[in-house]
């Protein structure tokens, strides 16, 4: 069978992130979407999603597809509900479609449909902060699946461990006279992953393969370090898709960083506002604040952005693709993509100049800057024009 994941209603409110890829490419708990799928359904997966990303992303249709929706984890329920698919069924959730069979060219009225509801509710994201507020969750069960049936690397003496028996090292991995307490939830190690010295991790975290955690490095979970990231300060919360850097002191929390972003020296972020009310985050959707449900909620940032030493984020701040942020202040709660300067005010970002960081970042990790991700960045630079002052 030959499995697609679509973005669906979710992909504009998942905006910024799904600027620069398809839902499914969102990274929550260990796992992106699609590797979470690709696991336990043990086959590839392709995608339907905006025009734009096609050709970075493309879709490959068979004779015989099952269409399921990118915002949608899986588990063994719903793997069973899909293999049990019939011609002209559709799995919803509420009033989402969540998955449903197709034939190569066919013409597909899901609304004649026999619908099935899933059988027990799902884990799936539709906003942003959904990514750290669900990713404890998320990495209980991206650890089962990932440390099933299997042992853990060994790990060193110096290590001081709480709960040891939730905790999975992969190997070539390596830890020095750190502290991981894995009593709130599993903490998981990739593969030649670094924890240096004196480092303090609770779970649930996850530190992917081939990232660093720097020295004395404090993490609270649930916490996610993408892959070739590196993390120092302290971290509370927080999902890092992959390819970024907080190197330094300074606090993020209740965040999210998208790929090939960079946080300066001292950067902070609030997560709670001075009278503890709830917070509102910018929406692509509607244009305008959009009511979290969240009294802790800090930085959401889309891939390629990046800010100077000593930046301090409001609570509940979205800064988009490509942006340089620097200087003394607070900056807006809401920095459009492909914007330079901060709190005195911005000014356009143009391509040219940000390509050409773009290209010297991602050749530092034998990464190049293709002619797909230009023609994507520029498609964003095009769409986003309308919320920046010049």
């Amino acid at each position: 069978m030959n499995y697609i994941l679509f973005d669906g209603d979710a992909r504009n409110k998942l905006l910024p992130f799904t600027f620069t890829r398809p839902v499914a490419d969102i990274r929550v708990g260990i796992l992106t979407i699609r590797e979470k799928w690709e696991l336990m359904l043990e086959s590839t997966t392709t995608t339907v999603t905006e025009a734009y990303l096609s050709e970075k992303w493309p879709m490959v249709e068979l004779e015989q597809n099952v269409m399921i929706n990118g915002a949608y984890f899986p588990s063994e329920s719903l793997l069973q509900q899909i293999e049990n698919l019939k011609a002209n069924q559709v799995i919803v959730h509420q009033d989402t479609y969540v998955a449903f069979l197709t034939a190569e060219d066919e013409v597909i009225d899901l609304e004649s449909f026999d619908t099935i509801e899933v059988e027990e509710e799902p884990l799936f994201i539709e906003n942003t902060w959904d990514i750290f507020s669900k990713n404890g969750d998320a990495i209980e069960r991206d650890f089962y699946w990932l440390t099933k049936d299997r042992e853990s690397a060994e790990i060193p003496e110096s290590v001081f461990c709480v709960n040891k028996e939730r905790i999975f090292v992969e190997e070539g991995a390596k830890l020095t006279i750190a502290s991981l307490n894995a009593s709130n939830g599993p903490i998981y190690i990739g593969k030649d992953a670094e924890v240096m010295e004196a480092c303090s991790v609770r779970g649930p975290f996850a530190l992917c393969e081939h990232s660093t955690l720097k020295m004395g490095a404090k993490i609270y979970g649930p916490t996610t370090v993408g892959p070739h990231s590196k993390v120092g300060g302290e971290v509370n919360n927080s999902v890092i898709f992959g390819y970024s850097n907080k190197g330094h002191d300074g606090f993020l929390g209740n965040a999210v960083l998208g790929e090939w972003c960079n946080l300066g020296a001292d950067t902070n972020n609030s997560n709670l506002k001075n009278n503890y009310a709830e917070v509102r985050l910018w929406s692509y959707e509607t244009e305008g604040f959009a009511r979290t449900g969240l009294q802790f909620c800090g930085l959401m940032m889309g891939d390629h952005s990046k800010c100077g030493i000593n930046t301090m984020f409001n609570t509940g701040t979205v800064v988009g693709v490509s942006s340089n942020i620097f200087g003394a202040g607070f900056p807006r709660n809401f920095v459009p993509s492909f914007s330079w300067g901060g709190s005195s005010g911005t000014t356009t970002y143009k391509t040219n100049k940000a390509f050409e960081v773009a290209e010297k970042v991602m050749e530092r990790r034998s990464i190049s800057f293709s002619d797909q991700d230009k023609a994507i960045l520029e498609h964003v630079f095009e769409e986003t024009s309308k919320f920046r002052r010049s």
